[in-house]
């Protein structure tokens, strides 16, 4: 859910910048390459299901998701991640995000926003939509705690302001596991409000990232029951 990761566009944008800066830089010395700044970074991830906010996404189903995202030394931030979905006629997410993310000391904070889309899906759903979000994380190193908000002026389905705030928790344990706990509240102006919860263990072998969580919801609705999702990932 949190995770939660403008691609094409930037690429089109680095290559014209690329190409310009390289030929400033060899007008200076043919000595010279451009380095274009920041770093990349991807990642790929397979699941038993996708849940968002404790609601499934994918009816249920076993999931494949990915990403890719640049970020800059000064703190700046793109990046896009997709996953396949299950509910009336959307197949596809597709995610576009871009923010500013710092540390100060043991404090760190992240301010950005992020698109939703849903490539292929009816118009008359309006499925799409954009948020602007901030989060705060403060290290004790017995554990790092975590809270954030999201605001959307028109949230999925044309259903009006929303606003979601979140809290989380995480405990490093020996043998390079780690416990994981978050909570958050759902607040849609024409939707049923929803609070979610969830809890799970993660542990890294071998360059790859397995996670196992328990996810529930305060509804009864089919989707929103509880759960728990397993996933394997890798960054590379």
């Amino acid at each position: 859910m949190f995770k939660k990761t403008l691609l094409v566009a930037s690429i089109a944008g680095m290559a014209i910048l690329g190409s310009q800066a390289t030929a400033w830089a060899g007008s200076h010395s043919e000595d010279e390459s451009f380095e274009f700044p920041g770093a990349f970074s991807g990642n790929v991830s397979l699941g038993s299901e996708y849940r968002f906010r404790g609601v499934t996404q994918s009816d249920k189903e076993p999931t494949i998701q990915g990403g890719f995202d640049w970020g800059h030394d000064s703190g700046v931030y793109l990046g896009t991640w997709a996953s396949n979905v299950e509910f009336n006629d959307a197949h596809i997410e597709m995610d576009f995000y871009g923010g500013f993310t710092n540390e100060v000391g043991a404090l760190s904070y992240d301010v950005g926003a992020i698109y939703y889309w849903y490539p292929g899906a009816s118009d008359r759903f309006n499925f799409n939509f954009v948020e602007g979000y901030v989060g705060l994380g403060y290290d004790l190193d017995f554990a790092a705690l975590s809270i954030g908000a999201a605001y959307s002026p028109e949230f999925f389905g044309q259903t009006g302001n929303a606003v979601y705030t979140n809290a989380g928790v995480g405990v490093p344990l020996p043998g390079d596991f780690s416990l994981d706990a978050g909570v958050g509240y759902q607040v849609v102006e024409q939707a049923t409000n929803i609070v979610d919860w969830s809890v799970g263990v993660s542990k890294s072998f071998m360059g790859f990232d397995f996670s196992l969580s328990y996810v529930d919801t305060d509804q009864t609705a089919v989707g929103s029951e509880a759960t728990v999702v397993f996933a394997v990932s890798r960054s590379f």
